[in-house]
């Protein structure tokens, strides 16, 4: 079963724009956004807001920006401190943005298998009344749905009203890094605004699993956009014409919700066809959403190696840690892909274990962060 088509599961993020978003771009009604003039932008946001249940929105070139710029929103006395999951997307891939250029601490609690911080740590980690003198100042809490680094595990409606109360009875803010908030209101079958019901901000990305070619969302109360418009120039993403890029992502968020689920059940018959690899293992029960985690059992294979013999292939894949690769699905994937992948995973490792010439100069290199979220 060859094909010419590359099948890329390195993450949701390299989507191309469908036909349906190529045309809202060219037809799109434009302004100057600075000046809050892009018709365009303004019915998005509109709709966004509304989606989300929110008051207001504001379209930001990315979801680094958007967790950013609402960080720094809620936290606008320098030596501010956060309170963030140590696996977190925010604190380990957004080039630590809050405190370099922030002023803000984070505050780092354990993030369990399922995405969570234990509640009673969270607590535990907010700075007592008075201590000015000596610690930072707890105004902000941070939740990630779904949860990247824990293989896209959801957080319940109930788990996030839970933290809610938490921060609103100590007079903190919620803010939540929603970059895959619409798989997870999928998944858990909770309309997304109840889902972000008890959250100040969340930010949300267009251009993962809804395919839209650029950019995030931000959405909170009209006082917080105001902030946040401001933030988003000083930062240098005030665009111009950018109703070019909310045109598509309005296709994006019409067209691609209802394919979400299709995804997932496409993720979980690549886990059950990786499973079958007997140098594979795959907690298939684990796959909520979108992603795989694929961990290798077998001494002889490393996660470089097996990625760079699958691109031999025409299949993509990013190594996670040496021996667990992280593999994500999208509307672009096909189930035939999806077979066709488990194919060549088999292919992949039958040549490494060969020992075949055309593969011995192949070394492992050192993962960066490039998986890519």
């Amino acid at each position: 079963m060859a094909t010419n088509k590359v099948v890329d599961l390195r993450s949701d993020t390299v989507t191309k724009p469908s036909d349906a978003m190529r045309a809202a771009m060219a037809a799109a009604e434009v302004d100057d956004d600075v000046r809050s003039a892009d018709p365009t932008a303004r019915r998005f946001q509109e709709a966004m807001a509304a989606i989300m249940g929110k008051e207001a929105a504001l379209f930001v070139p990315s979801g680094t920006m958007g967790n950013l710029v609402s960080v720094l929103a809620h936290c606008d006395v320098r030596g501010s401190e956060v309170i963030l999951g140590d696996g977190s997307h925010i604190h380990l891939c957004e080039n630590g943005g809050i405190s370099t250029i922030g002023g803000v601490h984070p505050k780092t609690v354990r993030n369990n298998a399922d995405g969570t911080m234990d509640i009673d740590r969270i607590v535990a980690a907010i700075r007592p009344p008075g201590g000015g003198l000596y610690y930072p100042t707890t105004r902000l809490i941070c939740l990630e749905n779904t949860h990247g680094n824990s293989g896209g595990k959801c957080l319940s409606v109930e788990y996030t009203d839970k933290v809610g109360e938490i921060a609103k009875s100590h007079g903190l803010k919620l803010h939540i890094d929603g970059a895959r908030i619409f798989n997870a209101s999928v998944a858990l079958g909770v309309p997304v605004d109840r889902l972000v019901k008890a959250a100040d901000s969340v930010s949300v990305c267009l251009s993962k699993g809804l395919g839209a070619p650029v950019g995030s969302v931000i959405v909170g109360s009209k006082a917080f956009i105001d902030k946040a418009k401001i933030l988003r120039k000083t930062l240098g993403g005030g665009m111009r014409q950018v109703g070019v890029l909310c045109a598509a992502a309005h296709v994006a968020v019409r067209d691609t919700v209802g394919k979400l689920a299709d995804d997932h059940r496409k993720a979980k018959a690549l886990a059950e066809g990786l499973n079958k690899i007997e140098q594979f293992t795959v907690d298939s029960a684990s796959v909520e959403t979108n992603m795989v985690f694929m961990d290798i059992v077998d001494s002889r294979i490393s996660s470089a190696k097996l990625c760079q013999v699958l691109g031999t292939h025409n299949v993509l894949a990013n190594p996670r840690s040496p021996k667990s690769v992280r593999l994500v699905l999208h509307y672009q994937i096909s189930d035939t892909d999806v077979q066709y992948a488990v194919t060549c995973f088999k292919k992949a490792v039958e040549e490494l274990l060969k020992g075949s010439t055309e593969f011995e100069h192949l070394v492992d290199t050192t993962t960066k962060n490039s998986y890519g979220h």
